[in-house]
């Protein structure tokens, strides 16, 4: 009964880490697209999604910034004559292409 519970066990944390959430991390993501600060990729923990952070000045994309995200969830605001966009998502490397 203990080896077929471990089996068991291991299947399942096998199939835990095979699925789990992929995100891109950048700290700082310039207006031509490239990261300069931070790049590689996050495994998204219990509670998190991958998140983008896009600044706009004057409706012009100033920098993004990505990363897992606990709690994430969609906004827009509006502060010092800049716009914060949030965006949130749970599929493999989604963070990048938003």
């Amino acid at each position: 009964m203990d080896k077929y519970f471990l089996l068991v066990f291991s299947l399942l944390c096998f199939f835990e880490a095979v699925t789990s959430l992929r995100c891109i991390t950048c700290h700082l993501r310039t207006k031509t697209d490239r990261c300069r600060r931070g790049f590689r990729v996050c495994v998204a923990q219990k509670n998190e999604t991958c998140m983008m952070l896009k600044i706009y000045r004057d409706s012009i994309l100033q920098l993004s910034y990505l990363v897992c995200q606990k709690f994430c969830r969609d906004l827009t605001f509006h502060l010092n004559n800049q716009t914060y966009v949030h965006k949130c998502c749970n599929h493999n490397y989604c963070n990048f292409q938003i």
